[in-house]
């Protein structure tokens, strides 16, 4: 069984990000709380607001890297992390339901626009099971 992702869970962009990340949820509708945190859906994928920057990335898909890379004559140089996030965690939980959208589990990826794939290494809490 999976875990519920709560507010503060540790993400990482694999392999472009050069630092973790956190998980921010805001709260919308009636909030749901695991184990005293806000607990999160596949819906919070909001670059900045939801997912945070990995510190620097290293994608050469991503224009400030290339450009700042061919700059450098070709030695790869990387550039401050905005991640570019377009579309929900997938696949999310089965049944569990909040506010009308899949909770978040800790098997569940998203995908920036760089190349990247956003992972859940921590899911902040572990004792809320979810299938």
């Amino acid at each position: 069984m999976d875990l519920l992702v709560v507010m503060g869970a540790t993400l990482q962009c694999v392999p472009f990000g050069t630092a973790p990340s956190s998980l921010i949820v805001i709260p919308k509708g009636l909030p749901v709380m695991a184990s005293r945190r806000l607990a999160a859906t596949i819906m919070d994928f909001a670059p900045i607001v939801n997912i945070l920057p990995f510190a620097m990335c290293t994608s050469l898909t991503n224009p400030s890297v290339a450009t700042a890379t061919t700059a450098a004559l070709g030695v790869l140089t990387p550039m401050p992390c905005i991640p570019v996030v377009v579309s929900p965690w997938t696949p999310g939980a089965i049944q569990t339901k909040i506010n009308n959208f899949n909770a978040l589990t800790d098997s569940s990826i998203c995908n920036c626009t760089w190349g990247g794939t956003i992972k859940i290494v921590n899911p902040g809490q572990f004792t809320v099971k979810v299938n």
